[in-house]
């Protein structure tokens, strides 16, 4: 099964071994393995990826009944040292409406060896 990340790759090769005991190696593999997680609704994965600082209650994260993700497309990813910027275009449907694009400039943060989201600023 293709990878949900848009990577092309097999799930298992690219962000589902990241699901597993095994860190993401940069921030963008995060990313992309939260954004399978988003498509999975998988909140419990996407709370461990998120940085003690910021992260949300797992009700917040819940799935909207109906969202249907469509397709990520990164922009940049740079990384400095234990910080990290990753800009990326997603897109999804709610119901039947129209497809809601999403644009985001995130920021992460390495402790320990993991890399974490902390937060974004949309555009």
């Amino acid at each position: 099964m293709s990878c949900a990340c848009g990577s092309g790759r097999a799930s298992a090769d690219c962000c589902g071994r990241w699901r597993a005991d095994h860190p993401a190696p940069t921030a963008e593999a995060l990313m992309r393995s939260r954004y399978s997680a988003y498509v999975r609704g998988d909140v419990d994965y996407l709370r461990a990826t998120w940085h003690a600082s910021t992260r949300p209650a797992a009700d917040a994260l819940a799935p909207e009944p109906g969202t249907r993700w469509l397709c990520l497309e990164v922009k940049r990813a740079v990384e400095h040292g234990d910080t990290a910027v990753v800009e990326f275009v997603a897109r999804f449907k709610v119901g039947g409406k129209p497809a809601v694009r999403l644009h985001e400039t995130s920021r992460f943060v390495r402790e320990d060896g993991r890399w974490y989201y902390v937060d974004g600023d949309l555009s």
